[in-house]
């Protein structure tokens, strides 16, 4: 099985810094795709950013110039660097991985369980 385990959430006042961890681990092959998604209270999840095996990323338009995404392959681990925070960029931070077990295997999607990132103005 495949755990997805995220750190570095927490509170902050509107200007400061936080990043963001998420690691995987487990019997994994590639990773093809990493993102970072993000829920309020009362809205849908949405896509802040991801990253894929060839480094080729894409934000979401609220965090394009504040949020920087980028993996340690040899780690299993994407980062999201998020500056100039914001108290609309308070919610639940979740990593999603989708990846192949084996070697032509097929590819299987992960969550992980969420870490709560706070702006306060």
């Amino acid at each position: 099985q495949v755990q997805l385990v995220e750190s570095g959430g927490g509170s902050v006042q509107a200007g400061g810094s936080l990043r963001l961890s998420c690691t995987a681990s487990g019997r994994i092959f590639s990773i093809n795709a990493m993102n970072w998604y993000r829920q309020a209270p009362g809205k849908q999840r949405e896509l802040v950013a991801g990253i894929t095996t060839g480094d080729s990323t894409n934000y979401a338009d609220s965090a394009k110039g504040r949020f920087t995404i980028s993996r340690d392959n040899a780690k299993n681990t994407v980062y999201l660097q998020m500056n100039s925070l914001k108290p609309e960029d308070t919610a639940v931070y979740y990593c999603y991985f989708r990846l192949r077990r084996i070697l032509g295997g097929a590819t299987y999607e992960y969550w992980g369980r969420g870490t709560q990132v706070t702006v306060s103005s």
